[in-house]
């Protein structure tokens, strides 16, 4: 597992503290990311990284540190959980793409770096030189995106249909690495199989510790999280044979579930229990 602690931190607050409105205390926080590995002082230096980038906001209660997601935060955290288990691309396509390009000066190569990686997060795939598609309707995010970042005048929004001469199996091909993406899918079921089936058999003999759901479940996400950011989500007309990625997405929604109940009541007794 990822250990790097932001990355921690984001599996935490995304997992388990979104939709908890109250301030967090420093020491629960502690007490919930010491089973991964991180000591007291690092976590009090990842927070305090994160506040000044703008995606938690520090208060103080007398003596005490709490924490809460900015809205920045807020918003990349919902938009993450309902990638997870929500993701684009189930219903049926209309045989359109849409397309964009952009012409971001050289001065701006930071702009044009972040605006790749927004892009890549909506699902777009890059045929070359600036022009991006994608098979979903994102214009409203898109025009979003280019409010956000300020980049409006250097983008030039299409729809379209794809006349050739390469079929559409092979315009993905060029665009995404479906194959590799595949592969990471089915080592990702590999790995979670048996998992599954153990949570599975103790959550029937009631043995399934609340602990040790909460550890699972943050595990899971943890891992499972990175595929939105890779992943375009293409409807199934446009996806290979044998794809896995819609196998792998039931795992964690089955092992989640699971979990889902035990994991809440750990991280609510921890809560109540480490407060100042």
């Amino acid at each position: 597992m990822n250990q790097r602690p932001q990355d921690l931190v984001f599996t935490l607050f995304g997992e388990y503290l979104l939709h908890r409105p109250e301030p967090v205390w420093v020491g629960s926080l502690i007490s919930l990311l010491e089973t991964f590995g991180l000591s007291e002082g690092a976590v009090r230096t990842v927070l305090s990284r994160m506040a000044r980038k703008g995606w938690l906001e520090g208060e103080r209660q007398g003596r005490h540190a709490f924490y809460r997601l900015t809205a920045k935060g807020r918003d990349l955290l919902e938009e993450g959980e309902n990638r997870i288990h929500h993701p684009p691309g189930e219903a049926g396509w209309d045989g359109r793409w849409y397309l964009l390009a952009y012409s971001i000066p050289e001065e701006q190569r930071h702009l044009r770096d972040r605006l790749r990686v927004r892009l890549a997060w909506l699902g777009f795939g890059s045929l070359g030189n600036g022009l991006w598609i994608s098979p979903h309707d994102v214009d409203a995010r898109v025009a979003a995106l280019a409010r956000d970042m300020d980049v409006a005048e250097h983008l030039d929004r299409f729809s379209a249909r794809h006349l050739g001469p390469d079929d559409a199996a092979e315009l993905v091909r060029r665009c995404w690495d479906l194959e590799g993406i595949d592969r990471r899918y089915a080592e990702f079921l590999e790995r979670w199989r048996p998992r599954l089936d153990e949570c599975r058999r103790r959550a029937d003999d009631g043995t399934l510790d609340p602990e040790d759901a909460y550890r699972l479940r943050f595990e899971l996400i943890h891992e499972f999280r990175a595929f939105p950011l890779e992943d375009p989500y293409l409807p199934p007309a446009l996806l290979p044979p044998g794809w896995r990625g819609g196998a792998a997405g039931a795992l964690v929604e089955a092992l989640h579930t699971l979990c889902r109940r035990p994991a809440d009541d750990y991280v609510d007794s921890i809560l109540e229990t480490h407060r100042p």
